[in-house]
Parts: structure tokens; C-alpha cells; sequence
């Protein structure tokens, strides 16, 4: 399997996810150096080969290696989860303009999932089985949200839902793709809010808490497994039901 932005949160879930399956892992980071190579010695423990690689979706040169050295690294790919995601809510980006922050997510969110599938079309649909694509969009994209910052979200994971599923008919049958839409997932974006709203985003989810990244990532693997064999084009919510 390959995972892109799995150096935390919900990509470094599912990486160690698929190594707990028994998955060989490549994934990919952007900066935090740090992070992946604690990811690479916890799938090296697991018992499967790891593999580290260096990538900026946003950048055409990185995104155009990405393939050959995934193919140098595992011979061969059974999924290809597309997980990179620019942070506008945290860090440094937190601080740029609205139109700065739009640029980054359709750079990166958008723009660089979409490249990035067309890279694992190439890799998947030269094997004899084919493979599975996995997108990441967003559980709101579906009921909308007030606000500026879910506006831009919407656009733009909007975008990477309706994107997919012209792809999933384009590489039907040999390869599958399928959307992830996560909901209100304990990320550093979940820690750095205060007690009362964080307690309030739980009280108004019918089941009650916040989602962890392995709550996304146990869907990940399924939609990579042969279990789920006839299901193509379609997105599963992964937000504790509060959209439906």
C-alpha cells in the first residue's frame, strides 16, 4: 500500500493499519521528517518493509517520481490512498489570507489528489490485478457548513468527491476508486480547540464522541480488501452520523 501525508494524524493511521493487516507500506511526507521515520521503525516492528519517500503533491517534478519509486520500494502497489491535505486551520497557514489559504488547498487538496490519481491509474492499471485508489474529501460536502473556512473546504473537497467518481468509471474494471469522508476526527486541529466546543461537536454527534484517526483508517483497509470487491465510486462517511 501507499500512503501520501502519513507522517500523522489520519495518514499515519492508516499506514500502520495496513502494516498491521500485513501490508508492506510506502508513504509519503512533506516536512515533518520526524513523524515518518517514527511511522517507518513502527511498520519495521510490525514485521513489514517500510518504505520512506520524500513528496510535495503541489510540485509536478516530485509527484512525476512518485511512481517509479514506489515501484522501486514495493515491487508492486495493492492500494494507493491519496491522504495529503494542506493544514489552513493550524501552524504557520493559519495566519495567511483567506485567498492565500484557498490557493494552498486547491494546490495541494485538490490539484495534487487529482495528479496523484492520475499517477496511480498509470501504476495500477499496468499490473495484471489492478489495484485501488482511495480519495479523501469531507463529510459536510454533502449538507454544507456556515462559514468561510468550510466554504473553501466544501469547494474543494466537493471537487476531489466529484473528480473521483469520474475516475472510478474512467478505470473500471481493473481499478477500483472510493472516497473516505471523514467528519470531526481528533487531529491537531480537534486539540487546539477549547473544552466547551470540543464537548459540544461530541453532544451533537449521534454517537457521541469525536472520530479518531483509527476509525478512518479501519475503513481504509476495507476498502482495500477483497471485501470489498464490488464497491467502486462510492464514499463512505466516516463522521459519527452527523451527516447522513
Amino acid at each position: 500500500m501507499l500512503v501520501t501525508g502519513a507522517s500523522s494524524g489520519i495518514g499515519k493511521a492508516i499506514a500502520l493499519a495496513a502494516a498491521r493487516a500485513g501490508a508492506d507500506v510506502a508513504f509519503t511526507y512533506r516536512i515533518n521528517e520526524a513523524g515518518a521515520r517514527e511511522v517507518e521503525r513502527d511498520i519495521l516492528a510490525l514485521g513489514r518493509k517500510a518504505a520512506v519517500i520524500r513528496l510535495d503533491v503541489s510540485n509536478d517534478a516530485s509527484l512525476k517520481a512518485l511512481g517509479p519509486a514506489v515501484r522501486a520500494a514495493l515491487g508492486r502497489v495493492d492500494a494507493w490512498v491519496n491522504n495529503a491535505g494542506a493544514d489552513i486551520l493550524t501552524g504557520p497557514a493559519a495566519s495567511l489570507s483567506n485567498s492565500q489559504r484557498l490557493d494552498l488547498l486547491l494546490a495541494v487538496d485538490l490539484r495534487g489528489t487529482i495528479h496523484a490519481s492520475w499517477c496511480a491509474a498509470d501504476v495500477l492499471s499496468a499490473q495484471d490485478e489492478g489495484g485501488v485508489i482511495i480519495n479523501m474529501s469531507w463529510d459536510h460536502v454533502l449538507s454544507g457548513m456556515a462559514g468561510t473556512d468550510p466554504q473553501m473546504f466544501a469547494a474543494v473537497k466537493g471537487g476531489v468527491l466529484a473528480f473521483s467518481k469520474s475516475l472510478a468509471r474512467s478505470l473500471a474494471p481493473r481499478v477500483r476508486v472510493n472516497v473516505i469522508a471523514p467528519g470531526w476526527i481528533e487531529t491537531s486541529f480537534g486539540e487546539g480547540l477549547n473544552e466547551a466546543r470540543h464537548r459540544e461537536i461530541a453532544e451533537a454527534t449521534p454517537l457521541e464522541r469525536w472520530g479518531r484517526p483509527d476509525d478512518v483508517a479501519g475503513t481504509a483497509i476495507f476498502l482495500a480488501s477483497p471485501a470489498a470487491a464490488f464497491i467502486t465510486g462510492q464514499a463512505i462517511l466516516v463522521g459519527g452520523g452527523v451527516v447522513m
